[in-house]
């Protein structure tokens, strides 16, 4: 019976990643989530005949599918979609962080930030706009011009291992290893582009009917079990 119920508490889980995947289809740079599920072996009560060891059901954890997004065209010359690896770096008041989400935008000092005002960082630092002096052009390899003259450079990142990579909040992650990220070379800017996420909403509704459905089979399992056990008490009451 516990560990049925050990199942149902990571359906549980389960069902809520699912959720958050489906709900987040439409989100900028979104990556797709899976819960990680392990066997958590115990030793049993001493019983005749009992398995041993008891396998329990565990999720230690989120995996995540860097796998690129399509590219959609926005026309808004601060959009950057990154094609192939990589991540956009950005200042924040808590440290280093980095995003897929390009939706880029000019602050009261005129320097490239994202929507929450946070600095995109190039390679000379902050990127700074000067207004009257028209629009952007932005090269594939990054190079930032305006009227012609450089003004900066977008240099996105890239991390020998995505585990190293901390969800934490507004598209942002943080790099929770002691590895340094190294220049993605390879990488294209997309200049009045967006990556969407790289949500199969077909996929996630139809393990969401999946998961839904173990946790009703879990659910009989249990109520069975306890049933059992019950009818195993009375009998045994009757006979003392």
């Amino acid at each position: 019976m516990y560990v049925g119920l050990s199942r149902q508490m990571t359906l549980r889980r389960q069902m809520d990643v699912v959720a958050n995947n489906i709900a987040n289809q439409d989100t900028v740079g979104f990556k797709v989530e899976q819960l990680i599920l392990e066997e958590d072996p115990e030793s049993p009560a001493k019983t005749l005949g009992g398995p041993s060891p008891v396998k329990f059901v565990l999720d230690t954890g989120l995996a995540r599918d860097f796998s690129q997004g399509s590219l959609r065209t926005t026309g808004n010359s601060l959009d950057v979609a990154i094609e192939g690896e990589g991540f956009f770096q950005i200042d924040t008041a808590d440290g280093p962080r980095y995003t897929r989400d390009g939706r880029f935008t000019l602050d009261a000092s005129s320097r490239l930030t994202t929507q929450k005002g946070d600095q995109l960082v190039g390679d000379g630092g902050a990127i700074l706009v000067d207004t009257q002096k028209g629009p952007l052009s932005i090269s594939k390899d990054g190079i930032i011009s305006q009227a012609g003259q450089r003004i900066g450079a977008i240099r996105p990142v890239q991390f020998a291992s995505m585990s190293s990579l901390e969800k934490t909040g507004d598209g942002l992650y943080r790099n929770t290893s002691n590895a340094q990220p190294t220049p993605a070379t390879t990488a294209l800017m997309h200049q009045g582009m967006l990556e969407g996420s790289n949500v199969n909403a077909i996929k996630e509704i139809t393990q969401m009917i999946e998961v839904s459905r173990a946790y009703e089979r879990m659910a009989r399992l249990v109520e069975q079990t306890a049933k059992l056990s019950e009818d195993a008490i009375a009998r045994l009451g009757k006979l003392s």
